[in-house]
Protein backbone atom coordinates (compact mmCIF):
# COMPACT_ATOMS: atom_id res chain seq x y z
CA UNK A 1 0.00 0.00 0.00
CA UNK A 2 1.36 3.40 -0.92
CA UNK A 3 2.52 5.71 1.83
CA UNK A 4 0.67 8.96 2.23
CA UNK A 5 2.61 12.15 2.72
CA UNK A 6 1.20 15.56 3.51
CA UNK A 7 2.88 18.92 3.86
CA UNK A 8 6.12 19.92 2.24
CA UNK A 9 9.55 21.25 3.01
CA UNK A 10 9.63 24.78 1.70
CA UNK A 11 12.57 27.01 0.95
CA UNK A 12 12.62 30.74 0.83
CA UNK A 13 14.78 33.79 0.69
CA UNK A 14 16.56 35.09 3.75
CA UNK A 15 15.44 38.60 4.52
CA UNK A 16 16.18 41.09 7.27
CA UNK A 17 14.27 44.12 8.35
CA UNK A 18 15.40 47.35 9.92
CA UNK A 19 14.85 47.67 13.65
CA UNK A 20 11.92 49.89 14.49
CA UNK A 21 11.31 52.03 17.55
CA UNK A 22 9.06 50.44 20.16
CA UNK A 23 6.10 52.17 21.69
CA UNK A 24 6.18 53.67 25.16
CA UNK A 25 4.93 50.36 26.48
CA UNK A 26 8.02 48.78 24.94
CA UNK A 27 6.21 45.62 23.88
CA UNK A 28 3.97 44.31 21.14
CA UNK A 29 0.34 44.95 22.18
CA UNK A 30 -1.84 42.03 23.19
CA UNK A 31 -4.65 41.20 20.78
CA UNK A 32 -8.18 41.38 22.12
CA UNK A 33 -10.24 38.33 22.90
CA UNK A 34 -12.01 38.61 19.55
CA UNK A 35 -8.82 38.85 17.47
CA UNK A 36 -8.71 36.59 14.44
CA UNK A 37 -6.31 33.68 14.26
CA UNK A 38 -4.06 32.21 11.62
CA UNK A 39 -3.65 28.44 11.77
CA UNK A 40 -5.41 28.51 15.13
CA UNK A 41 -2.73 30.38 17.06
CA UNK A 42 -1.41 33.56 15.49
CA UNK A 43 -3.41 36.82 15.44
CA UNK A 44 -4.45 37.57 11.89
CA UNK A 45 -4.14 41.27 12.53
CA UNK A 46 -0.35 41.08 12.46
CA UNK A 47 -0.03 38.91 9.33
CA UNK A 48 -0.97 40.57 6.03
CA UNK A 49 -2.50 38.62 3.16
CA UNK A 50 0.96 38.10 1.73
CA UNK A 51 1.89 36.13 4.86
CA UNK A 52 5.58 35.92 5.57
CA UNK A 53 6.73 35.92 1.94
CA UNK A 54 8.29 39.39 1.89
CA UNK A 55 11.09 40.25 -0.52
CA UNK A 56 14.61 40.93 0.77
CA UNK A 57 15.55 44.59 0.69
CA UNK A 58 18.89 46.25 1.35
CA UNK A 59 20.47 43.23 2.99
CA UNK A 60 24.08 44.15 2.26
CA UNK A 61 23.61 47.74 3.36
CA UNK A 62 21.77 46.74 6.52
CA UNK A 63 24.09 43.95 7.59
CA UNK A 64 27.36 45.39 6.31
CA UNK A 65 30.29 46.47 8.44
CA UNK A 66 31.43 43.20 10.08
CA UNK A 67 34.15 40.91 8.73
CA UNK A 68 32.85 37.48 7.72
CA UNK A 69 35.11 35.62 10.14
CA UNK A 70 34.21 37.60 13.27
CA UNK A 71 30.95 37.13 15.15
CA UNK A 72 30.92 40.73 16.35
CA UNK A 73 28.41 42.26 18.79
CA UNK A 74 25.27 40.44 19.85
CA UNK A 75 22.91 42.41 17.64
CA UNK A 76 20.20 41.00 15.38
CA UNK A 77 22.02 42.33 12.33
CA UNK A 78 25.31 40.72 13.33
CA UNK A 79 23.73 37.33 13.99
CA UNK A 80 21.79 37.49 10.73
CA UNK A 81 24.92 38.43 8.77
CA UNK A 82 26.76 35.46 10.21
CA UNK A 83 23.94 33.07 9.42
CA UNK A 84 22.45 34.29 6.15
CA UNK A 85 24.87 32.88 3.57
CA UNK A 86 24.12 29.20 4.25
CA UNK A 87 20.53 29.44 5.49
CA UNK A 88 17.67 28.14 3.32
CA UNK A 89 14.85 29.36 5.53
CA UNK A 90 13.93 32.90 6.51
CA UNK A 91 15.40 35.22 9.11
CA UNK A 92 13.05 37.70 10.77
CA UNK A 93 14.56 40.65 12.63
CA UNK A 94 12.74 43.00 15.02
CA UNK A 95 10.34 45.17 13.09
CA UNK A 96 9.55 42.60 10.42
CA UNK A 97 6.05 41.17 10.07
CA UNK A 98 7.53 37.69 10.29
CA UNK A 99 9.28 38.55 13.54
CA UNK A 100 6.09 39.13 15.52
CA UNK A 101 4.29 36.22 13.88
CA UNK A 102 7.17 33.86 14.61
CA UNK A 103 7.89 34.87 18.19
CA UNK A 104 4.38 34.91 19.67
CA UNK A 105 3.61 32.28 22.30
CA UNK A 106 0.15 30.99 23.14
CA UNK A 107 0.52 32.48 26.64
CA UNK A 108 0.42 36.14 25.81
CA UNK A 109 2.11 37.21 29.05
CA UNK A 110 5.29 35.63 27.60
CA UNK A 111 6.16 38.57 25.34
CA UNK A 112 9.51 37.16 24.20
CA UNK A 113 11.96 39.45 22.41
CA UNK A 114 14.58 37.29 20.65
CA UNK A 115 17.45 38.78 18.67
CA UNK A 116 15.88 37.19 15.63
CA UNK A 117 13.43 34.46 14.60
CA UNK A 118 15.03 31.79 12.41
CA UNK A 119 12.25 30.16 10.41
CA UNK A 120 14.15 27.00 9.54
CA UNK A 121 13.59 24.98 6.37
CA UNK A 122 15.35 21.76 7.39
CA UNK A 123 17.73 20.14 9.87
CA UNK A 124 20.74 21.73 8.19
CA UNK A 125 19.26 25.16 8.93
CA UNK A 126 18.76 24.13 12.56
CA UNK A 127 22.38 23.07 12.87
CA UNK A 128 23.67 26.32 11.34
CA UNK A 129 21.47 28.41 13.64
CA UNK A 130 22.58 26.51 16.75
CA UNK A 131 26.26 26.87 15.83
CA UNK A 132 25.79 30.59 15.19
CA UNK A 133 24.06 31.07 18.53
CA UNK A 134 26.98 29.38 20.26
CA UNK A 135 29.46 31.63 18.46
CA UNK A 136 27.61 34.67 19.80
CA UNK A 137 27.12 33.04 23.22
CA UNK A 138 23.33 33.48 23.17
CA UNK A 139 20.62 30.98 24.12
CA UNK A 140 18.47 29.02 21.70
CA UNK A 141 14.70 28.75 21.98
CA UNK A 142 12.51 26.39 19.96
CA UNK A 143 8.85 26.57 19.05
CA UNK A 144 6.54 25.46 16.27
CA UNK A 145 3.08 26.49 17.45
CA UNK A 146 3.95 28.38 20.65
CA UNK A 147 1.56 26.30 22.77
CA UNK A 148 4.33 24.80 24.90
CA UNK A 149 6.43 27.93 25.42
CA UNK A 150 7.00 28.49 29.16
CA UNK A 151 10.10 30.73 29.15
CA UNK A 152 10.78 33.67 26.83
CA UNK A 153 13.77 33.52 24.50
CA UNK A 154 14.85 37.09 25.12
CA UNK A 155 18.09 38.20 23.41
CA UNK A 156 18.59 34.77 21.87
CA UNK A 157 17.95 32.91 18.63
CA UNK A 158 14.39 31.60 18.43
CA UNK A 159 14.04 28.66 16.05
CA UNK A 160 10.59 28.45 14.49
CA UNK A 161 10.03 24.94 13.07
CA UNK A 162 6.56 25.55 11.63
CA UNK A 163 7.74 24.99 8.03
CA UNK A 164 9.02 21.49 8.88
CA UNK A 165 5.50 20.12 8.97
CA UNK A 166 5.61 17.10 6.66
CA UNK A 167 3.78 13.89 7.58
CA UNK A 168 4.56 10.47 6.07
CA UNK A 169 2.35 7.50 7.03
CA UNK A 170 3.54 3.92 6.61
CA UNK A 171 0.36 1.84 6.98
CA UNK A 172 2.23 -1.48 6.76
CA UNK A 173 4.51 -0.72 9.70
CA UNK A 174 1.85 1.45 11.40
CA UNK A 175 4.22 4.39 11.85
CA UNK A 176 4.22 8.11 11.17
CA UNK A 177 7.37 9.98 10.16
CA UNK A 178 6.81 13.66 10.90
CA UNK A 179 8.79 16.87 10.80
CA UNK A 180 9.67 18.77 13.94
CA UNK A 181 7.08 21.43 13.14
CA UNK A 182 4.13 19.13 12.39
CA UNK A 183 0.81 19.52 14.19
CA UNK A 184 -1.37 16.74 15.49
CA UNK A 185 -4.29 17.63 13.25
CA UNK A 186 -2.25 16.76 10.16
CA UNK A 187 -1.02 13.47 11.61
CA UNK A 188 -4.49 12.40 12.79
CA UNK A 189 -6.06 13.16 9.42
CA UNK A 190 -3.35 11.33 7.46
CA UNK A 191 -3.34 8.26 9.72
CA UNK A 192 -7.14 7.98 9.82
CA UNK A 193 -7.21 7.08 6.12
CA UNK A 194 -5.65 3.75 7.11
CA UNK A 195 -7.68 3.17 10.30
CA UNK A 196 -4.73 4.24 12.45
CA UNK A 197 -4.25 6.85 15.14
CA UNK A 198 -1.38 8.38 17.15
CA UNK A 199 -1.37 9.18 20.83
CA UNK A 200 -2.11 12.81 20.16
CA UNK A 201 -2.94 16.01 21.95
CA UNK A 202 -6.45 17.18 22.73
CA UNK A 203 -6.08 20.05 20.25
CA UNK A 204 -5.34 19.54 16.57
CA UNK A 205 -3.22 22.72 16.68
CA UNK A 206 -0.71 21.30 19.17
CA UNK A 207 2.80 20.57 17.94
CA UNK A 208 3.81 16.92 17.74
CA UNK A 209 7.42 17.31 18.89
CA UNK A 210 6.92 19.34 22.06
CA UNK A 211 3.95 17.23 23.12
CA UNK A 212 5.83 13.95 22.62
CA UNK A 213 9.08 15.07 24.26
CA UNK A 214 7.10 16.21 27.30
CA UNK A 215 5.43 12.81 27.74
CA UNK A 216 2.05 13.39 26.17
CA UNK A 217 -1.29 12.22 27.58
CA UNK A 218 -4.22 11.87 25.18
CA UNK A 219 -7.45 10.00 24.60
CA UNK A 220 -5.57 6.77 23.78
CA UNK A 221 -3.15 6.96 26.71
CA UNK A 222 -5.07 4.78 29.16
CA UNK A 223 -4.96 2.09 26.50
CA UNK A 224 -1.46 2.60 25.04
CA UNK A 225 0.53 4.80 27.46
CA UNK A 226 2.36 8.09 27.07
CA UNK A 227 2.99 9.52 23.61
CA UNK A 228 6.69 9.40 24.46
CA UNK A 229 6.41 5.63 24.90
CA UNK A 230 5.54 5.47 21.19
CA UNK A 231 8.59 7.40 20.01
CA UNK A 232 10.57 4.90 17.93
CA UNK A 233 13.27 7.18 16.56
CA UNK A 234 14.22 10.84 16.56
CA UNK A 235 16.61 12.94 14.51
CA UNK A 236 18.23 15.55 16.72
CA UNK A 237 20.52 18.54 16.38
CA UNK A 238 22.60 18.82 19.56
CA UNK A 239 24.06 21.90 21.22
CA UNK A 240 27.27 21.29 19.27
CA UNK A 241 25.34 21.51 15.99
CA UNK A 242 25.78 17.78 15.45
CA UNK A 243 23.00 15.82 13.77
CA UNK A 244 22.29 12.53 15.53
CA UNK A 245 19.78 9.71 15.33
CA UNK A 246 18.39 8.46 18.64
CA UNK A 247 16.67 5.06 18.69
CA UNK A 248 16.93 1.66 20.40
CA UNK A 249 19.83 0.94 18.03
CA UNK A 250 21.53 4.36 17.88
CA UNK A 251 22.41 6.58 20.83
CA UNK A 252 20.19 4.72 23.27
CA UNK A 253 20.84 7.11 26.17
CA UNK A 254 19.67 10.09 24.13
CA UNK A 255 16.61 8.14 22.97
CA UNK A 256 15.78 7.42 26.60
CA UNK A 257 16.16 11.08 27.60
CA UNK A 258 14.01 12.38 24.76
CA UNK A 259 11.03 10.27 25.83
CA UNK A 260 9.90 12.66 28.53
CA UNK A 261 12.94 14.90 29.11
CA UNK A 262 11.52 17.79 27.12
CA UNK A 263 13.63 19.99 24.87
CA UNK A 264 16.75 19.88 27.03
CA UNK A 265 18.96 17.73 24.83
CA UNK A 266 18.70 19.25 21.39
CA UNK A 267 16.31 20.26 18.63
CA UNK A 268 14.25 17.34 17.37
CA UNK A 269 13.84 17.79 13.63
CA UNK A 270 12.08 14.51 12.84
CA UNK A 271 10.18 11.86 14.78
CA UNK A 272 9.11 8.31 13.96
CA UNK A 273 5.98 7.43 15.96
CA UNK A 274 4.07 4.21 16.46
CA UNK A 275 0.43 4.31 15.37
CA UNK A 276 -2.45 2.19 16.68
CA UNK A 277 -5.49 0.65 15.00
CA UNK A 278 -8.74 2.34 15.95
CA UNK A 279 -12.14 0.99 14.97
CA UNK A 280 -15.37 1.93 16.70
CA UNK A 281 -15.33 5.03 18.89
CA UNK A 282 -18.04 6.05 21.34
CA UNK A 283 -17.86 9.44 22.99
CA UNK A 284 -18.93 13.03 23.24
CA UNK A 285 -19.42 15.84 25.75
CA UNK A 286 -22.37 16.50 28.02
CA UNK A 287 -22.91 19.29 30.53
CA UNK A 288 -24.61 18.66 33.86
CA UNK A 289 -25.84 21.05 36.57
CA UNK A 290 -23.17 22.21 39.00
CA UNK A 291 -25.44 21.20 41.84
CA UNK A 292 -24.68 17.57 40.88
CA UNK A 293 -20.91 18.07 40.88
CA UNK A 294 -20.28 16.43 44.27
CA UNK A 295 -22.23 13.31 43.35
CA UNK A 296 -20.58 13.06 39.91
CA UNK A 297 -17.05 13.36 41.29
CA UNK A 298 -17.72 10.87 44.08
CA UNK A 299 -19.26 8.36 41.67
CA UNK A 300 -16.28 8.59 39.34
CA UNK A 301 -13.93 8.03 42.27
CA UNK A 302 -15.88 4.98 43.42
CA UNK A 303 -15.84 3.37 39.96
CA UNK A 304 -12.43 4.54 38.69
CA UNK A 305 -10.65 1.27 39.43
CA UNK A 306 -13.24 -0.70 37.43
CA UNK A 307 -13.28 1.48 34.31
CA UNK A 308 -11.72 -0.28 31.29
CA UNK A 309 -8.52 1.04 29.72
CA UNK A 310 -10.49 1.67 26.52
CA UNK A 311 -12.49 4.38 28.34
CA UNK A 312 -10.97 7.78 29.04
CA UNK A 313 -12.92 10.48 30.84
CA UNK A 314 -12.30 14.07 31.86
CA UNK A 315 -14.48 15.89 34.37
CA UNK A 316 -14.38 19.68 34.21
CA UNK A 317 -15.94 22.12 36.64
CA UNK A 318 -16.82 25.28 34.69
CA UNK A 319 -18.13 28.64 35.85
CA UNK A 320 -19.52 30.15 32.66
CA UNK A 321 -20.26 33.80 31.94
CA UNK A 322 -23.70 35.14 31.17
CA UNK A 323 -22.96 36.13 27.59
CA UNK A 324 -24.29 35.50 24.09
CA UNK A 325 -21.32 33.25 23.17
CA UNK A 326 -22.46 30.68 25.77
CA UNK A 327 -25.31 28.30 24.85
CA UNK A 328 -28.55 29.28 26.53
CA UNK A 329 -28.90 26.26 28.89
CA UNK A 330 -25.40 26.93 30.29
CA UNK A 331 -25.37 30.71 30.37
CA UNK A 332 -24.30 32.17 33.70
CA UNK A 333 -24.17 28.75 35.37
CA UNK A 334 -21.65 26.53 37.08
CA UNK A 335 -21.67 23.17 35.31
CA UNK A 336 -19.82 19.87 35.07
CA UNK A 337 -18.59 18.92 31.61
CA UNK A 338 -18.05 15.18 31.21
CA UNK A 339 -15.87 14.36 28.19
CA UNK A 340 -15.83 10.73 27.13
CA UNK A 341 -13.83 8.69 24.64
CA UNK A 342 -14.24 4.91 24.40
CA UNK A 343 -12.26 3.05 21.74
CA UNK A 344 -14.22 -0.14 21.33
CA UNK A 345 -17.73 -1.42 20.65
CA UNK A 346 -20.40 1.18 21.29
CA UNK A 347 -22.46 -1.16 23.50
CA UNK A 348 -19.47 -1.80 25.76
CA UNK A 349 -18.81 1.92 26.06
CA UNK A 350 -22.40 2.60 27.07
CA UNK A 351 -22.25 -0.08 29.75
CA UNK A 352 -18.99 1.26 31.20
CA UNK A 353 -20.39 4.79 31.38
CA UNK A 354 -23.83 3.87 32.77
CA UNK A 355 -23.11 4.26 36.53
CA UNK A 356 -21.64 7.70 36.04
CA UNK A 357 -24.52 8.91 33.90
CA UNK A 358 -27.01 7.57 36.43
CA UNK A 359 -25.36 9.68 39.14
CA UNK A 360 -25.20 12.74 36.89
CA UNK A 361 -28.86 12.81 35.93
CA UNK A 362 -30.25 14.47 32.80
CA UNK A 363 -27.75 16.71 30.99
CA UNK A 364 -28.34 20.38 30.33
CA UNK A 365 -26.74 20.05 26.93
CA UNK A 366 -24.87 17.50 24.81
CA UNK A 367 -24.63 13.73 24.81
CA UNK A 368 -22.76 10.68 23.57
CA UNK A 369 -22.77 8.46 20.53
CA UNK A 370 -20.66 6.80 17.81
CA UNK A 371 -17.95 8.97 16.27
CA UNK A 372 -14.86 8.74 14.10
CA UNK A 373 -11.39 9.10 15.52
CA UNK A 374 -10.72 12.50 13.88
CA UNK A 375 -13.92 13.76 15.49
CA UNK A 376 -12.42 13.24 18.95
CA UNK A 377 -10.46 16.47 18.42
CA UNK A 378 -13.78 18.26 18.96
CA UNK A 379 -14.13 16.84 22.48
CA UNK A 380 -12.19 19.82 23.85
CA UNK A 381 -13.98 22.44 21.76
CA UNK A 382 -14.25 25.32 21.85
CA UNK A 383 -10.46 25.52 21.81
CA UNK A 384 -9.23 28.56 23.76
CA UNK A 385 -7.39 31.18 21.75
CA UNK A 386 -4.10 32.80 22.78
CA UNK A 387 -4.51 34.69 26.02
CA UNK A 388 -2.99 35.78 29.31
CA UNK A 389 -3.68 32.94 31.72
CA UNK A 390 -2.64 31.50 35.09
CA UNK A 391 -2.61 27.72 35.57
CA UNK A 392 -1.87 25.12 38.21
CA UNK A 393 -1.53 21.36 37.97
CA UNK A 394 -1.26 18.48 40.44
CA UNK A 395 -1.55 14.70 40.54
CA UNK A 396 -3.73 12.64 42.91
CA UNK A 397 -3.89 8.94 43.70
CA UNK A 398 -7.52 9.25 44.70
CA UNK A 399 -10.26 11.77 45.37
CA UNK A 400 -11.32 12.04 48.99
CA UNK A 401 -14.48 13.80 50.14
CA UNK A 402 -12.24 16.53 51.57
CA UNK A 403 -10.57 17.10 48.19
CA UNK A 404 -13.98 17.28 46.51
CA UNK A 405 -15.00 19.95 49.02
CA UNK A 406 -11.90 22.00 48.17
CA UNK A 407 -12.67 21.81 44.45
CA UNK A 408 -16.32 22.77 44.86
CA UNK A 409 -15.48 25.68 47.15
CA UNK A 410 -13.02 27.10 44.62
CA UNK A 411 -15.37 26.93 41.63
CA UNK A 412 -18.25 28.35 43.71
CA UNK A 413 -18.36 31.67 45.49
CA UNK A 414 -19.95 34.91 44.43
CA UNK A 415 -19.35 38.64 44.34
CA UNK A 416 -16.00 40.00 45.43
CA UNK A 417 -15.00 36.63 46.92
CA UNK A 418 -15.31 34.84 43.56
CA UNK A 419 -12.07 33.27 42.43
CA UNK A 420 -10.69 34.07 38.95
CA UNK A 421 -10.24 30.29 38.62
CA UNK A 422 -13.21 29.29 36.48
CA UNK A 423 -11.95 25.99 35.01
CA UNK A 424 -10.92 22.94 37.06
CA UNK A 425 -10.38 19.76 35.07
CA UNK A 426 -9.73 16.28 36.42
CA UNK A 427 -8.40 13.84 33.83
CA UNK A 428 -8.62 10.17 34.64
CA UNK A 429 -5.18 8.68 34.00
CA UNK A 430 -3.99 5.24 35.14
CA UNK A 431 -4.52 2.24 32.87
CA UNK A 432 -1.52 1.73 30.58
CA UNK A 433 -0.02 4.95 31.96
CA UNK A 434 0.41 3.20 35.29
CA UNK A 435 2.22 0.16 33.90
CA UNK A 436 6.02 0.19 33.60
CA UNK A 437 7.39 0.07 30.07
CA UNK A 438 10.43 -2.02 29.21
CA UNK A 439 13.29 0.41 28.57
CA UNK A 440 10.80 3.22 29.10
CA UNK A 441 11.87 6.85 29.27
CA UNK A 442 11.44 9.33 32.12
CA UNK A 443 7.87 10.29 31.22
CA UNK A 444 5.66 11.30 34.06
CA UNK A 445 4.64 9.73 37.34
CA UNK A 446 2.86 6.43 36.77
CA UNK A 447 1.21 6.16 40.19
CA UNK A 448 -1.55 8.74 39.77
CA UNK A 449 -5.26 8.26 39.16
CA UNK A 450 -6.18 11.88 38.41
CA UNK A 451 -4.35 14.82 36.86
CA UNK A 452 -5.76 18.23 37.76
CA UNK A 453 -5.46 21.41 35.72
CA UNK A 454 -6.88 24.63 37.16
CA UNK A 455 -7.13 27.71 34.96
CA UNK A 456 -7.78 31.40 35.49
CA UNK A 457 -8.43 32.30 31.83
CA UNK A 458 -8.58 35.46 29.71
CA UNK A 459 -6.87 37.78 32.13
CA UNK A 460 -5.72 41.33 31.58
CA UNK A 461 -2.20 42.28 32.59
CA UNK A 462 -3.54 44.24 35.59
CA UNK A 463 -5.28 41.10 36.87
CA UNK A 464 -2.19 38.89 36.94
CA UNK A 465 -1.08 39.60 40.49
CA UNK A 466 -4.57 38.92 41.90
CA UNK A 467 -4.83 35.71 39.87
CA UNK A 468 -1.40 34.55 41.07
CA UNK A 469 -2.52 35.06 44.67
CA UNK A 470 -5.71 33.07 44.18
CA UNK A 471 -3.86 30.28 42.38
CA UNK A 472 -1.18 30.07 45.07
CA UNK A 473 -3.82 29.86 47.81
CA UNK A 474 -5.70 27.15 45.89
CA UNK A 475 -2.46 25.21 45.44
CA UNK A 476 -1.86 25.30 49.18
CA UNK A 477 -5.34 23.91 49.83
CA UNK A 478 -4.70 21.08 47.36
CA UNK A 479 -1.27 20.16 48.73
CA UNK A 480 -2.38 17.79 51.53
CA UNK A 481 -4.09 15.54 48.95
CA UNK A 482 -1.62 15.73 46.05
CA UNK A 483 1.26 13.36 45.31
CA UNK A 484 3.77 16.19 44.83
CA UNK A 485 4.39 15.16 41.23
CA UNK A 486 3.20 16.71 37.98
CA UNK A 487 2.93 15.82 34.30
CA UNK A 488 5.37 17.98 32.36
CA UNK A 489 3.00 18.83 29.50
CA UNK A 490 0.39 20.10 31.93
CA UNK A 491 2.91 22.38 33.68
CA UNK A 492 3.25 26.06 32.81
CA UNK A 493 5.37 27.02 35.84
CA UNK A 494 9.04 26.25 35.04
CA UNK A 495 9.99 26.60 38.72
CA UNK A 496 8.27 23.22 39.32
CA UNK A 497 9.99 21.34 36.51
CA UNK A 498 11.84 18.99 38.86
CA UNK A 499 8.50 17.75 40.24
CA UNK A 500 7.82 16.11 36.87
CA UNK A 501 10.49 13.42 37.43
CA UNK A 502 11.34 10.62 39.79
CA UNK A 503 14.63 11.27 41.64
CA UNK A 504 16.56 8.48 39.89
CA UNK A 505 15.37 9.66 36.47
CA UNK A 506 16.23 13.26 37.29
CA UNK A 507 19.78 12.28 38.21
CA UNK A 508 20.24 10.39 34.95
CA UNK A 509 18.76 13.27 32.93
CA UNK A 510 21.15 15.75 34.52
CA UNK A 511 24.10 13.48 33.73
CA UNK A 512 23.01 13.20 30.08
CA UNK A 513 22.47 16.96 29.90
CA UNK A 514 26.13 17.31 30.85
CA UNK A 515 27.04 15.20 27.82
CA UNK A 516 24.71 16.66 25.19
CA UNK A 517 24.40 20.30 26.32
CA UNK A 518 27.11 21.05 28.90
CA UNK A 519 26.78 24.83 28.44
CA UNK A 520 22.98 24.65 28.79
CA UNK A 521 22.20 26.69 25.68
CA UNK A 522 18.80 24.94 25.56
CA UNK A 523 17.46 26.41 28.79
CA UNK A 524 14.50 28.53 27.69
CA UNK A 525 12.20 25.64 28.50
CA UNK A 526 11.41 23.31 31.39
CA UNK A 527 15.10 23.23 32.10
CA UNK A 528 17.16 20.45 33.61
CA UNK A 529 20.61 21.94 34.35
CA UNK A 530 23.70 19.87 33.53
CA UNK A 531 24.87 17.61 36.34
CA UNK A 532 28.31 17.83 37.93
Amino acid sequence: MKRRRTGRKGTGLVFPCTRTMRSAAGRFPWPGEDAGVVDGHLPAAIVPESGLHLPPTGIDRLLGGLPDGYPGPRSPEAVARRLRHQFDGRLHLPGAVGYDAGRLAWRRDLDQQPLLVAEVADAADVARAVITAREFDVPVGVQATGNGTVRPTDDGVLLNLSRMSYVDIDPVRATARVGGGARWGDVVAAAARFGLAPISGSSSALGVAGYTLGGGVGWLSRRHGFAADSLLRAEVVTAAGTRLVASPDDDVDLWWALRGGGGNFGVVTELLLRLYPVGEVYGGVAYFPGERAGEILACHRDHAADLPDELTTALTLLRLPDGPAVPGPLRGRTVVALRVCHTGPVARGRRALAPLLAAAGPPLLGGYGPMTWPQTSALDDPQPGPQIVREHTDLFRGMSDELIDVLLAEIGGSGASRSPISVIELRHVGGALARPVAEGGPSGHRDATYALIAVAPRLHAAQLSVARGHMAAFARRLRPYATGGVLLNFLSDPSRTMAAYRPADLGRLAALKRIYDPENIFHRNHNIPPGP
